[in-house]
């Protein structure tokens, strides 16, 4: 029976790190950054063009007004404004949409997208206002959370690829012709540039269908499918100039992770495929001159798709037949590899003028390679030593109502799992099981109240010198300790999407706010009560305790010599981590908690006298604070 608990647990506990895994992705511009590139890319325009795309936008969201806003980039949508402009769209493709017609149908048909829409808004008002990395990462965490309450598959909607990220150069000579073509090819890994490149070969060939014919019943809808396929593709071409997606998607899930956010924050120099040097820099770090950046390339993308529906190229428009109507649903979350791509010819130069901007991507693994960074995910061992001091509130006895302190050392050795880096480094520590030495000094307060004993000090303390094993387990939780490890298993059948959120909550702090980390320029703080448990045995079955208690011996106030083992359970209330260093594969930091717990005493065993009625013996509350070193070695996995 019990083997079979014991096995069903370890299941359950697998199964929620397979979970914790699956969130372990990298995002890239957040939705403002998204948004405002595509509003940089639409005023940067030439009049002509601009005129044309507002007359285009206006007769594309005939029958969508209540929807859609009547400028395709509009400054004053607000917070609370149930309307979306054409700019917001490369914000909602591919972060929370799947597919050109999935965005199409999220935009005209869902409420929920405008609540993503206010938390972008507050997102953006919270970075611009932030004073410091610690801020912007804790408002980046915040925001994070509230996405996944209004969209539950914001987190693991590309967890299945790489859509988001550029390929990297098989080698230094690789021009930008033979690059695309390993992009695009059939089977190739998904990427950022394949993608762009099937969604705006999809818009252009629609703008052409569209302008061969403009006055028949489908014209209006091959429009503005034109323009969701467009505004799709273009996420992924903003995401180009991502420095954290520039840099590669090499090494496990902990390495790509943690290479795409050092890089963000960092930055990355480079240079275009013309030969254009640039600084970029990433997600949520985005600056005036990176959007600006970024908007050129995207505007000229728009120019094209501009100037097919004005008919600037009839060798493209008379090549049209039998049209594809409705927005393209090529579901880039969900595929591994490109398919099929036949590009025709006469777009090769609209792909050239393009992408002779964007940049030009560091070289596959191998010699030359940008050096990986890596976030703190996925299993560990490690080991840690503290100190720590317990202010006792009274003796076992019940007589002994003198309060004093108990300090000792401890020395342990851990295993578990990393999952500081499912958001940002503001998410929660680690699931992790340790076990340890511990080595406690005797009670500052005596066995009795009588001032002539102080002068023996420890000799008389009411709580000896001990030591024993102990054992601390740490486990992320929803709502009540330990309901993770019900509810993941019982969400995963019954509501998925119920469970993504659940579990990317608990990782993050749990459902009630103050259980996130906060992040300051002194270090991180975070209210862990319920979070974790240490167990502390004093004494072993050979070798348990001897205490002195006072006791009635013949009717006379005397003492008398018992033993037990004893059980002492901390909860860890608050905790603070001044310093925290992380080089590639090993982690050390130091950290403070403050704790309370109970000493829960067992069965008392009589030493001297043996033939009087025996003590009683009472549970001691205590407060105490813990100064622990940890280090933790990660394992690298392939």
């Amino acid at each position: 029976m019990t083997s079979d608990f014991i096995i069903d647990m370890k299941r359950k506990l697998l199964l929620i790190l397979v979970f914790f895994v699956t969130l372990q992705q990298g995002f890239c511009w957040i939705y403002p950054e998204h948004r405002d590139i595509m509003i940089r890319a639409i005023f940067k325009l030439d009049f002509a063009h601009r005129q044309a795309f507002e007359r285009f936008w206006a007769k594309a969201r005939r029958g969508k007004e209540t929807r859609l806003s009547m400028l395709p980039a509009d400054t004053n949508i607000f917070r609370g404004t149930r309307i979306l402009d054409y700019a917001s769209f490369p914000a909602i493709a591919g972060d929370h949409s799947t597919c050109a017609a999935d965005m199409v149908n999220t935009v005209l048909k869902s409420g929920w997208i405008f609540k993503v829409s206010d938390v972008a808004m507050d997102l953006k008002s919270g970075i611009s206002n932030a004073r410091n990395r610690s801020e912007r990462l804790n408002k980046l965490r915040d925001s994070d959370l509230r996405l996944l309450k209004v969209d539950p598959e914001y987190v693991t909607r590309a967890g299945a690829n790489n859509v988001h990220f550029m390929l990297g150069r098989q080698a230094v000579t690789t021009n930008m012709g033979e690059y695309l073509q390993a992009c695009a090819k059939e089977g190739s890994e998904l990427s950022a540039p394949g993608t762009f490149m099937w969604y705006h070969y999809s818009a252009l060939q629609k703008a052409a269908a569209y302008a061969a014919d403009s006055s028949s019943k489908q014209s209006l809808e091959l429009l503005f499918s034109a323009f969701a396929d467009e505004s799709f593709g273009i996420h992924f071409l903003e995401d180009m100039f991502a420095s954290g997606h520039v840099a590669g998607t090499r090494g496990n899930a902990a390495q790509r992770k943690g290479t795409h956010d050092y890089y963000n924050e960092i930055g990355l120099e480079t240079i275009s495929w013309e030969g254009k040097g640039m600084v970029l820099m990433g997600d949520a770090f985005m600056r005036p001159e990176d959007a600006d950046l970024t908007a050129a390339t995207v505007s000229k993308s728009l120019e094209q798709v501009i100037d097919i529906l004005s008919g600037k190229y009839p060798g493209l428009i008379n090549s049209v037949h039998n049209p594809i109507i409705g927005p393209d649903t090529f579901n880039v979350c969900r595929a591994i590899v490109m398919p099929r791509f036949i590009e025709d010819t006469l777009y090769s130069p609209f792909f050239k003028e393009i992408f002779l901007t964007t940049v030009r991507p560091g070289l596959a693994k191998g010699a030359g390679e940008l050096p990986r960074a890596r976030a703190e995910l996925g299993p560990f061992t490690g080991l840690s030593a503290a100190a720590h001091g317990n202010l006792m509130f009274n003796g076992y006895s019940p007589t002994q109502n003198t309060a004093g302190m108990i300090t000792g050392l401890e020395v342990n050795f851990r295993v578990g799992y990393g999952t500081e880096g499912i958001l940002n480094e503001a998410s929660d520590g680690a699931i992790f099981l340790e076990a340890g030495y511990r080595l406690d000094g005797s009670s500052t307060m005596n066995f009795t109240a009588n001032p002539n004993l102080e002068q023996y000090r420890n000799i008389t303390s009411a709580i000896p010198y001990r030591h024993g094993l102990h054992f601390r387990l740490r486990l992320p939780f929803y709502l009540i300790p330990g309901d993770l490890i019900v509810l993941a298993p019982l969400l995963s059948v019954v509501a998925p999407k119920a469970m993504t959120t659940v579990v990317a909550t608990a990782g993050n702090g749990g459902l009630i706010p103050w259980q996130s980390g906060i992040l300051s320029q002194i270090g991180r703080f975070q209210f862990v009560l319920g979070r974790e448990v240490n167990v502390y045995f004093a004494g072993s079955k050979q070798y348990p305790v001897a205490y002195i208690v006072p006791a009635m011996i013949d009717g006379v106030e005397s003492h008398a010599v018992v033993s037990f083992r004893s059980i002492q359970i901390e909860f860890p209330v608050v905790e603070y981590r001044p310093f925290h260093i992380f080089s590639y594969q090993q982690t050390a930091s130091l950290l403070v908690q403050l704790f309370w717990g109970l000493d829960i005493p067992g069965k008392v065993t009589l030493i001297n006298p043996v033939n009087i009625q025996f003590p009683s013996v009472r549970i001691i509350p205590f407060i105490g604070l813990r100064a622990a070193f940890d280090w933790k070695y990660f394992f690298s996995g392939k």
